[in-house]
């Protein structure tokens, strides 16, 4: 059994006991917290697709860390005007585990 969900903007292929890294979540580490936006669900051979979201269907993530994601470097210039500026981004994330998914 998995299910498509979206979480932050994105969507994942999600089964039980899959880990993975999802947009930091408003919970604290060793909370669960369920999904409601599930777009599809295989079970059995039998797949539900919704319009745009499966009625009745949720996932069940649990939070297991919160952290920081790897440094990205914007840079801009111009060329032959002296004009350059630096900048460093790290994207929070929660990396969080499927506990269920229900249908």
């Amino acid at each position: 059994m998995y299910a498509v969900i979206e979480t932050g903007g994105k969507q994942y292929r999600v089964q039980q006991g899959d880990v993975l890294k999802v947009e930091k979540l408003e919970a604290n580490v060793g909370d669960s917290v369920a999904i409601d936006k599930v777009l599809l669900v295989e079970k059995d051979g039998s797949v539900q697709v919704g319009t745009p979201v499966v009625a009745g269907a949720k996932a069940v993530l649990k939070v297991m860390e919160h952290g920081k994601g790897t440094k990205l470097i914007i840079f801009k210039y111009k060329a032959k005007k002296n004009y350059r500026r630096k900048q460093g981004h790290r994207q929070p994330f929660s990396k969080v585990v499927v506990e269920s998914i229900e249908a």
